[in-house]
């Protein structure tokens, strides 16, 4: 499902004499259906560079980025975003939305990009705000107003509310209590059964324990400078 070979990226200091500076090369990694994998390494080694390229955030220098048979080195933007509508997901440790749109709003976002009923998205939405422990008074509310775990859980709710066959997780449960944490890991563990190919970073060892099949260490993509 996401399959990447050779991949490679450098940054140009434009404000430096256009200086290029390669940080990685030679990245590869395989994710099948059903399988969670977890990137490793330590600090400033690529994990999150690693996460952008995939997400499309950063172009890759050079190799092949595939997710679900396209290849997001070579797409055009429209490509890109279509398989983040339907293909890709993406859980990031900040929560962005535009301001005064309702938390419940925020979540049913993907599932009415897809077509999904309004009543159904909307009932989805409100499901995993509930198992999520987010206040029924704070769903008619923007999240922007809410604490950095509630902002964590709705950004948690919008990944999950539609069945992506390819998840993103950056540090999930970073900001989260045992409670919520392990309704995460149910989530993710579920998201396993159904077939998403899931990567993550988690720092948090027993969620990695718990829901990583096998680590794949950037450090050894990392270019020593």
């Amino acid at each position: 499902m996401i399959h990447v070979e050779n991949a490679a990226k450098s940054f140009t200091l434009f404000n430096q004499g256009a200086a290029v500076i390669p940080v990685m090369r030679g990245a590869q990694l395989n994710v099948a259906r059903g399988e969670c994998v977890a990137l490793v390494g330590q600090s400033g080694a690529g994990k999150s560079t690693l996460m952008r390229m995939l997400y499309g955030n950063y172009l890759a220098s050079a190799g092949k980025i595939e997710i679900g048979g396209l290849d997001v080195v070579q797409a055009a933007p429209r490509e890109i975003l279509d398989l983040r509508r339907k293909t890709l997901g993406y859980v990031s440790q900040f929560l962005r939305v535009v301001p005064r749109v309702p938390t419940c709003e925020v979540v049913a976002e993907p599932l009415l990009l897809n077509g999904v009923d309004r009543g159904a998205a909307i009932h989805k939405a409100e499901e995993l705000l509930a198992k999520l422990h987010i206040p029924e008074h704070l769903w008619a509310l923007s999240p922007t107003t809410f604490s950095g775990g509630e902002q964590q859980r709705v950004n948690i709710a919008r990944g999950f509310a539609y069945d992506f066959p390819a998840l993103l997780l950056d540090e999930p449960t970073a900001s989260l209590d045992q409670k919520n944490r392990d309704v995460v890991l149910d989530m993710i563990m579920a998201a396993k059964a159904r077939g998403a190919a899931i990567i993550g970073i988690f720092h948090d060892e027993v969620a990695r324990v718990r829901v990583c099949d096998r680590e794949v260490d950037v450090t050894h993509f990392a270019v020593r400078q």
